[in-house]
């Protein structure tokens, strides 16, 4: 059985945020700095179990130090600059010394430490630091996720998904959609079941019929992609396949299946997980990046709700249909 690559997902979200650092984008590196301390923050916490706090938050600028973990007594610096002068001189700061029962790690959010862990450094203060041990890389920290349990590996998933967006590509998501869909409609189905219109209505009244409020934001964020689905449905029933009707069919499907014991947000993420659980146990599935693929699921959900196949509609709904 196949399972949802949640590793995978984060390596390609901290590789997309190494990368931007490392090329500077279009923000300035302060930015990007500001930001990866406040991840870091909470991403070591859920990764190590750490209780790590923004020390900038207390006194703005501390030098060598951006987090501190009161309860583990690590200070720990996050830089993007991965060298050995980088690291003495902040071992060498006056700031260093009210923490020398501390323990000082350095974590480098674009560059490989592989080297650094072998070197030697200077370290005036004496504040406890091994090199091996205290100097942290995208990598050690993806070693340290995949021997984690799934469980473990989808919250960091979830979290990381929040924190670190990814722009889309058009031409590849409707690649990914069209491959999802060619799965989908190869599902069994009720083939006696007739093709419904496509209905377009005021969205917003269903989501407050059907009480959706943590899946309201799921469906505001993909009804943007109705069109591109409707495009690529209209291209394949063009060729005779109705592959569009298989397809919601499947979604609805699993709407009927779990409507007797779920409703409200709960029903609308459990349709959600029951059809990507289809596609990744289909004999026709071609592995593509998790994340690609949730996103998928989610718009064709998305766009099965609009198309009125899942949730009700309200008592005397008006619609026009097209």
């Amino acid at each position: 059985m196949n399972r949802p690559d949640y590793f995978n997902a984060i390596e390609e979200r901290l590789n997309l945020l190494a990368l931007r650092i490392i090329s500077r984008g279009k923000l300035n590196i302060l930015d990007y700095h500001g930001h990866s301390e406040n991840f870091y923050q909470y991403f070591l916490n859920e990764v190590y179990g750490w209780t790590v706090t923004n020390e900038n938050d207390n006194k703005q600028n501390v030098e060598a130090i951006d987090l501190i973990d009161l309860t583990n007594k690590f200070v720990i610096q996050v830089s993007s600059t991965a060298s050995k002068q980088k690291i003495e001189a902040s071992l060498s700061k006056d700031s260093i010394k009210k923490y020398t029962v501390f323990t000082f790690k350095f974590i480098s959010i674009a560059r490989d430490g592989d080297d650094l862990r072998k070197d030697n450094f200077k370290n005036p203060h004496g504040i406890n630091f091994t090199p091996s041990a205290d100097i942290i890389d995208k990598n050690s920290i993806l070693s340290k996720i995949r021997g984690l349990h799934i469980d473990d590996q989808e919250r960091i998933y979830q979290f990381v998904k929040k924190e670190l967006t990814m722009e889309i590509d058009p031409m590849k998501l409707e690649s990914n959609l069209a491959s999802v869909i060619n799965i989908l409609s190869k599902e069994d189905w009720d083939k006696t079941e007739p093709v419904a219109e496509i209905s377009s209505f005021e969205i917003e009244r269903k989501i407050t019929h059907n009480n959706l409020n943590a899946a309201k934001a799921i469906i505001d964020d993909y009804t943007v992609h109705y069109g591109r689905v409707d495009k690529i449905y209209t291209e394949f029933d063009s060729q005779g396949s109705n592959k569009s009707n298989s397809v919601l069919s499947t979604i609805r499907q699993e709407y009927a299946k779990s409507k007797s014991s779920l409703t409200d947000d709960q029903l609308f993420f459990d349709v959600i997980s029951k059809v990507q659980g289809k596609v990744l146990n289909s004999s026709n599935y071609t592995s593509i990046p998790f994340d690609e693929l949730e996103l998928c699921i989610n718009i064709l959900v998305v766009d099965a709700f609009i198309r009125c196949k899942i949730f009700e509609n309200p008592e005397n709904y008006n619609y026009a249909t097209t």
